[in-house]
């Protein structure tokens, strides 16, 4: 991988973007929302220069913790050997008391999660009561199929913890006071939460830079990587941060396109036997007709690619009348010619018959001669 170069932001220029955005938030805030001790969350809105060729989760540090006191964390256990569920959740309530940690508002045993969460309905209410999720890493591969898909639709995908750390307060604190990002290979946008509306300026600065600083470094891609910054809440418009220079567009096209800019592979191999064949000592007329045969072949081998190229044509749909009409003629060319004969032999059969009956009845109506 190529050394990364820091993102140099203006803190001055965050800082205002941070307090016109917390203005706004105010001017937004309602007499319900503030008796409710109801926070935004602030947001950091990343547009890269190019898609990344590999998708990713980072883990950011913070300096200042991005959750309110008030929110929800449900940690998930693995089975302890011949314990109970109920057991289970008691053993693991006092490890959590003797190491000191308290933002754990609930704990669910893997089997617990199996048998009660397995119905549609308790895995939405389980989702819509916490804020967070923690999982044991022992357990972290086997939850995917048991807790469905809206988890990941709604970005509250479980992190995982190890449980036997000597720092365990100290590591779920990290996990559950910092944030993460995830870096996908189908775009070049991704954010991630780095504070809340709640916080003051310099708290909400700080974090942005150590989230900028340490998605910069973290990143799999090679060359320059930031494009824009913004920031914004959930229901403000975004405000630009950070604007990257022209200069790394230019390091990128030096890496994009070839030396010859526009020419194939073909030609450059052209060009390369070309300069070879004028190095050679030749007569004047020699090299005429060479130069003759060159251009000859060049002119073949652009119609051929320009033949190679596929050109969409528009497709003509048949009007209606021309489908009836169609049809009429394969109906009467499908016509059985015998079953026309056969029509002709009953008519004349016909005739012949009706031809008889008047026959008969005229040889009545001749009076006897005595």
């Amino acid at each position: 991988m190529a050394e990364k170069t820091e993102v140099a932001l203006d803190r001055a220029q965050v800082k205002k973007a941070v307090q016109a955005l917390q203005a706004f938030l105010k001017t937004k805030a309602t007499g319900d929302s503030l008796f409710l001790d109801d926070t935004q969350q602030i947001s950091l809105l990343f547009t890269l220069w190019k898609v990344p060729k590999q998708a990713q989760t980072i883990r950011i540090p913070l300096p200042h913790g991005q959750r309110t006191d008030t929110d929800e964390v449900c940690l998930f256990t693995r089975d302890e050997p011949k314990m109970t569920p109920e057991q289970t959740q008691r053993f693991y309530k006092k490890l959590l008391e003797e190491k000191g940690v308290k933002n754990i508002s609930e704990i669910i045993p893997y089997k617990a999660l199996k048998t009660e969460y397995k119905p549609y309905e308790a895995k939405r209410r389980l989702l819509g009561n916490f804020d967070l999720f923690l999982s044991d890493a022992r357990i972290r591969r086997l939850l995917p199929s048991h807790i469905g898909k809206h988890f990941y639709e709604r970005k509250k995908e479980p992190l995982s913890v190890n449980l036997q750390s000597k720092h365990l307060a100290r590591d779920i604190q990290r996990v559950i006071q910092g944030t993460s990002m995830k870096v996908t290979n189908k775009g070049c946008c991704c954010m991630a939460r780095v504070a809340h509306s709640g916080m003051t300026a310099d708290e909400v600065t700080e974090n942005i830079q150590a989230a900028v600083q340490t998605i910069a470094a973290k990143l799999k891609t090679k060359g320059p990587v930031m494009k824009l910054i913004h920031i914004k809440s959930q229901t403000s418009v975004a405000l630009p941060i950070y604007t990257s220079d022209l200069s790394a567009l230019t390091e990128l096209e030096k890496k994009r396109t070839p030396k010859d800019k526009g020419a194939t592979p073909k030609k450059q191999d052209k060009a390369k036997k070309n300069k070879e064949d004028k190095k050679q000592t030749d007569t004047p007329a020699e090299g005429k007709e060479k130069e003759k045969k060159v251009k000859k072949e060049a002119a073949k081998e652009d119609e051929e690619e320009e033949e190679e190229i596929p050109q969409l044509v528009p497709i003509e749909t048949p009007s209606k009348k021309r489908k009836l009409e169609q049809s009429k003629k394969k109906q009467l060319e499908k016509a059985p010619k015998p079953a026309a004969g056969k029509k002709g032999k009953q008519a004349k059969s016909k005739l012949t018959k009706k031809t008889g009956k008047t026959d008969s009845k005229v040889k009545r109506k001749v009076p006897k001669v005595k």
